[in-house]
């Protein structure tokens, strides 16, 4: 038997307890790696440049489906991506008028922005109005793109939010026979187990204090909801503040908060019913998958229920839960079933520690050992989505290029999905405030704008990226050439997991600086790859790299050996190294080299 090895790791300072757990685990088996690249709709194909600060939509212009055309579908294709998630698809609170259409107008008092937060559902039958060139075929414009997508071999992922509505909530595409969440609630009560909103009897809502109305629009006499819900962040009070999700209402899946959160599941309550036909409705349209918002806030037990129900009519359908609670991951995974979860808590924050030029190497480690064996391949890494800032923005890194060594370890951890967020590839870096957000570091979730770095690869729709500068260029050829190594590579895809670290840490490793350095293996029957990365910003490093005995047999090779390790990944250079030795190995700052290990023939 081979022998195991306990290990100590220095992690920030403080030497931690040997593992209980393996150097290397194989994955549970899984399908091919994903790679998702996240649109916010409206702003992706938007030509208009005029940016001005809460402008409407016809002076900062907003991008419509069709703008993504078979050949913007075709070039994500070819970068590498496999699933499109279109964010704000579904019909949300708006501050911009489209009762001509049949279309209710919103109070601008609980609508975030002009354009208004795609996470204030006010249909969940329908598309935004935003999005379409003829507002009255909307739907059939939604569904070609669908279509598109699919015929360009890409999947299609749309936003469930079922945690909350927008305060107007009303479906004027609801099919027949459907009834609104609230419809039938006994308002007058302020938990009932059928209800689909909590309420606040005998009190009326209250608007924030100071809530921003912008330049053009006129302030209405005031907003009225008698009895007030419930908003949608758990606030059980009339007024909520500023900060709260003060333009959304709680949805109530029989959960009684107030009086020690008791369950009343049985019978199953209105709003599991609801929600199942409403994602029902959405896969028969050709969706392939939900990305959910904050999953967490909704019971366990419902995901538990609806996600198979939604299994029989596509088993393919993927749902990924919004979750930053590492308390819960293995709740949601296996008993909500959940396929996949964002790692925040985990990776993304232990990574963007290093890119600001502080944390440590070894949260990496702790990151592997408490997320991976059962689960590591069901994290969905990502460095930017639409919550988060920017990394070119002076609120995170600076400079995209810092994302290098962060992006590859996102990529190549595990057999976990991978995604980016629409310009992160040529460096969005938004500096100015464009409304209800403010000036924040993150591409505006509320109001309607262009995104100049991201304009400059659309071309005036040629999407070939003819008005990118060579910086652009060069930092979108890294993410191009980090999805096909992803794409092409069995180790990374299908491989195990083996960490370093342990065999190179106080000075076990001559040069090897284990708070900016992170060194792994990734193999598979097929492939075995040596991957090093060098956090350090600023200064180099020369190493000698220690590749214990253990980590040689894990992968089915000899301690004893003789092997040429080929760079894979930008350094076209080979290198010889005996099993028994050490490798010498210099890094230049912020940087990775990734070596195939070979048999010498």
């Amino acid at each position: 038997m081979k022998k195991i090895i306990a290990f100590l790791c220095l992690v920030n300072g403080v030497l931690a307890q040997p593992s209980t757990k393996p150097l290397s685990r194989m994955n549970p088996p899984t399908s091919d790696k994903i790679t998702v690249y996240q649109i916010y709709t409206r702003l992706f194909g938007n030509k208009n440049n005029t940016n001005k600060y809460y402008g409407t939509r016809d002076e900062n212009g907003v991008g419509k489906f069709n703008d993504i055309t078979d050949k913007a579908l075709v070039e994500l294709k070819k970068f590498g991506i496999s699933h499109v998630w279109f964010t704000g698809v579904i019909e949300h609170a708006t501050m911009t008028d489209y009762s001509a259409f049949g279309i209710a107008k919103d109070n601008p008092y609980v609508v975030k922005g002009i354009a208004g937060s795609p996470y204030a559902i006010k249909d969940y039958y329908d598309v935004n109005p935003d999005l379409a060139v003829d507002v009255k075929n909307r739907m059939k414009e939604f569904e070609a793109l669908v279509a598109r997508s699919h015929k360009a071999g890409l999947k299609v992922l749309i936003d469930c939010v079922p945690n909350h509505v927008a305060r107007q909530y009303k479906s004027d595409a609801k099919p027949k026979g459907v009834r609104d969440f609230g419809e039938d609630d006994e308002v007058n009560q302020s938990f009932v187990p059928n209800n689909n909103f909590y309420y606040l009897p005998s009190q009326a809502f209250q608007v924030p204090d100071n809530v921003p109305l912008p330049p053009s629009v006129a302030p209405p006499s005031g907003y009225v909801e008698n009895p007030a819900k419930a908003t949608g962040n758990d606030v059980f009070a009339a007024k909520p503040s500023i900060n709260d999700w003060f333009e959304t209402i709680k949805l109530n899946y029989g959960v009684d908060y107030q009086n020690g959160r008791k369950k009343h599941f049985d019978p199953i309550p209105s709003t599991w019913l609801k929600m199942r036909d409403i994602l029902t409705y959405w896969t028969q349209k050709g969706v392939d998958g939900f990305r959910c918002d904050m999953a967490e806030m909704v019971p366990v037990e419902f995901w538990g229920w609806v996600i198979p129900e939604i299994k029989k009519v596509n088993p393919a359908v993927v749902f990924i839960a919004e979750i930053y609670n590492p308390a819960e991951y293995r709740n949601y995974l296996f008993n909500g079933k959940f396929d996949y979860l964002y790692d925040k808590v985990g990776l993304y924050d232990a990574l963007r520690r290093l890119m600001e030029g502080h944390g440590h190497a070894g949260d990496l480690t702790r990151v592997w050992q408490q997320e991976s064996g059962d689960f590591g391949n069901r994290m969905l890494r990502f460095l930017e989505n639409h919550d988060e800032q920017r990394i070119a923005s002076k609120y995170f890194a600076k400079n995209p290029f810092y994302a290098i060594p962060s992006m590859v370890v996102s990529a190549t951890m595990h057999t976990g999905p991978l995604m980016l967020y629409f310009g992160q590839e040529v460096g969005v870096n938004p500096t100015v405030a464009e409304g209800f957000s403010g000036e924040d570091g993150r591409t505006t979730m509320f109001d309607y704008w262009g995104v100049p770095e991201y304009q400059a690869w659309v071309n005036e729709g040629k999407f070939d990226g003819g008005k990118l500068s060579d910086e652009q260029k060069k930092l979108r050829g890294f993410y191009a050439d980090l999805l096909q190594l992803v794409n092409t590579s069995d180790a990374i895809r299908h491989g195990a997991f083996y960490d370093l670290q342990y065999a190179n840490i106080n000075g076990q490793a001559q040069g090897y600086n284990d708070a900016r350095m992170f060194t792994y293996l990734r193999h598979s029957d097929k492939q075995k790859l040596l991957i090093v990365c060098n956090f350090d910003l600023h200064y180099a490093a020369k190493t000698t790299l220690n590749i214990p005995a253990h980590a040689w047999e894990t992968m089915g090779l000899s301690p004893q050996g003789n092997y040429q390790l080929k760079e894979i990944f930008y350094h076209p250079s080979d290198v010889m190294i005996e099993a028994n030795k050490g490798l010498s190995l210099t890094m230049e700052a912020n940087s990775v080299r990734i070596f195939e290990i070979q048999k010498v023939k």
